[in-house]
C-alpha cells in the first residue's frame, strides 16, 4: 500500500506544479512584453511625437478606421526631447506610402488613445525599420480646458460681471 500512496502523492504534486507553471506563464509573460503568434508578425516603423498623452504599448494602429497593427514600444529620446513610438504593422498592409501621416487619436471624448495613419501619395512604401516623418501629437483635454479658462479670464472675468455689463448696455439703449 505504501508504494501506491507515494505514486498518488507524486502524481498529485506533478499536476499541481503544472497548474502553478501555467498560472505563472499566463500572468507573467504578457507583462514582460513577450508576444506569440500574430503579434510577432509584421514590420516595425517608428514615429516621433512631442506629446503622446496616455498612449500605451499595445494600443491600436488604425487606417481608415481599420486596425492594421499595434504600438510595439515607446521610449524617450533625450537628445530631441520627443517620444519615439514603434509601430508594428500587420504584414498584409505592406503598401503604406512612405509619406503617410501619423496622429494620436482618442476613441470618444475620454476614451483610450490610438495611432491613426493617413496615407500619403508616394509610390514608395514603408518598410521594416522605416520612419514616419509627419506626425501630430495627442490633443490633451486638460490643456484645452486650461487654454479655454485662461482665454475666458483674460476677456473679462466671471459671468456675473458680464451679466452686469450686458444689463447696462440694454438700459443705456432705452
Amino acid at each position: 500500500m505504501r508504494p501506491n500512496r507515494t505514486l498518488e502523492i507524486g502524481t498529485g504534486l506533478f499536476v499541481l506544479l503544472g497548474f502553478a507553471a501555467l498560472l505563472f506563464l499566463t500572468t507573467q509573460l504578457p507583462a514582460s512584453g513577450v508576444k506569440f503568434g500574430r503579434a510577432m508578425l509584421g514590420y516595425h516603423v517608428t514615429a516621433e511625437f512631442d506629446d503622446i498623452g496616455d498612449l500605451k504599448v499595445g494600443s491600436p494602429v488604425a487606417m481608415a478606421g481599420v486596425r492594421i497593427g499595434e504600438v510595439a514600444g515607446i521610449r524617450f529620446d533625450s537628445k530631441e526631447y520627443k517620444a519615439v513610438v514603434t509601430l508594428r504593422i500587420d504584414p498584409q498592409y505592406n503598401q503604406i506610402p512612405e509619406d503617410s501621416f501619423a496622429s494620436i487619436q482618442t476613441t470618444g471624448l475620454l476614451g483610450g488613445k490610438y495611432i491613426g495613419l493617413s496615407p500619403g501619395g508616394l509610390d514608395s512604401y514603408l518598410k521594416d525599420g522605416g520612419r514616419i516623418e509627419q506626425t501630430q501629437s495627442a490633443i490633451v483635454l486638460e490643456s484645452l480646458v486650461n487654454k479655454f479658462f485662461a482665454n475666458y479670464a483674460s476677456k473679462g472675468g466671471d459671468s456675473q460681471s458680464r451679466g452686469d455689463d450686458n444689463r447696462n448696455k440694454v438700459e443705456s439703449k432705452k
